[in-house]
């Protein structure tokens, strides 16, 4: 049966005096905001609703070549040619021609800085399983759905419009969250505000994305528009051990896009306050064992969690135990045995695992016959005499 036991041990229960976060009125057609420590959703609008992504995408390709990095299948120092497929494209562009070979660092630097639609050719056609873009773009879908974004579709490796290429802003999220996460040596180049590429796009060698310059703690990653998406943003702050992650997407002008991103920065770090509601050493709960060397198992969550409050709430925050038992023994130390879902005021709620908090073994032959034996009893003593 699946158990649910109200837990009292966090200062949970909901306050009386609590007050609830109030969401951003943002103007984006779509907006997904993340603190990135804690995992809390901060604000969702039409997070799952496939939209054109624009340029947003190219952080797709560069995942796929960071990866190849990682992996010894490009070098930053390698040079790599550039076709009269990727020389074709108009747009932001690094103003590459058939003649060049250029260093993979470049062409990394001219995707993120210069949002060059031509050099995101030339490492998908690079890397691309056919050595064609297209076939790039379908290696980018599967790739993208291994990592959970769903909502996400690729026609091409840089964002030009197209028929079918489509991602959603949480999925957009979530890249960036991998970005951040699984490649922290190549980050720092999402920070640069500005690239010239042998002075050949004098005009195009800053950066677009509007918050780098200010002091807000903000230090990527793409910005993307076309007619059809939109002015849009994937843009990542930190200040002090809070990172927030974000994507805003739809909105009608550079000027737009720049108050908004500045705005949910800032609504993200002032209006909400981290706190810890439970630590990896002390049980929050105990979950009842079947044939146990004792009756029940502490559960503790693998970490030490923490959850962010709206800054005028007290501690208090409603959450559940949940776990399907009672559980057979033996288990062990870290086990995964139950889940933890956290309710905080005016926020969507949030699950994390439980864990064992100790090893109980099986219990002995005496501890196996009285609990069978109990169950037998109870039985017998819950059978109407008439059918005895």
């Amino acid at each position: 049966m699946l158990f649910s036991l109200r837990s009292t041990v966090l200062a949970i229960g909901m306050a009386a005096m609590a007050l609830p976060a109030q969401a951003y009125d943002t103007t984006a057609r779509a907006a997904y905001v993340i603190d990135q420590k804690t995992g809390t959703v901060l604000l969702s609008k039409d997070a799952d609703q496939p939209l054109p992504p624009a340029s947003m995408s190219k952080l797709m390709t560069l995942y796929v070549a960071f990866e190849a990095l990682r992996d010894g299948r490009l070098t930053l120092d390698e040079t790599l040619p550039v076709s009269e497929h990727a020389m074709s494209y108009g747009g932001s562009t690094m103003f590459l021609n058939t003649q060049d070979r250029v260093r993979v660092e470049d062409l990394l630097r001219g995707i993120i800085v210069l949002s060059g639609n031509d050099a995101c050719v030339v490492i998908a056609e690079a890397l691309s399983p056919d050595g064609t873009e297209a076939g790039f773009a379908r290696f980018m879908t599967q790739r993208a759905k291994q990592m959970g974004m769903d909502n996400s579709n690729f026609a091409n490796s840089n964002g030009w419009p197209a028929a079918g290429h489509m991602m959603s802003v949480h999925d957009l999220a979530i890249l960036a969250d991998n970005l951040i996460t699984d490649f922290p040596e190549y980050y720092p180049l999402f920070a640069e505000e500005e690239f010239e590429f042998d002075g050949r796009a004098p005009s195009n060698a800053r950066n677009r994305n509007p918050l780098l310059r200010l002091d807000i703690g903000a230090d990527g990653l793409k910005t993307g528009h076309t007619n059809e998406a939109g002015y849009g943003l994937v843009g990542s702050a930190k200040q002090g051990d809070r990172r927030v992650i974000f994507v805003l997407s739809g909105l009608d002008s550079t000027a737009r896009r720049a108050e908004e991103a500045e705005a949910v920065v800032n609504w993200s770090f002032r209006n909400f306050v981290e706190r810890t509601v439970a630590t990896a050493e002390t049980p929050i709960a105990q979950a009842k064992l079947w044939m146990g060397a004792q009756k029940t198992v502490g559960l503790v969550p693998q970490d030490d969690l923490s959850v962010l409050f709206p800054v005028l709430s007290d501690d208090a925050v409603e959450a559940e135990v949940v776990y399907e038992g009672p559980i057979n023994a033996p288990v062990s130390k870290g086990q995964q045995l139950a889940e933890l879902v956290i309710k905080p005021e005016g926020l969507p709620e949030i699950r994390r695992p439980l864990v064992a908090a100790e090893d109980v073994p099986l219990g002995g032959f005496v501890v196996r016959m009285m609990t069978v034996g109990g169950i037998v009893l109870k039985d017998v003593i819950n059978t109407p005499l008439e059918s005895m």
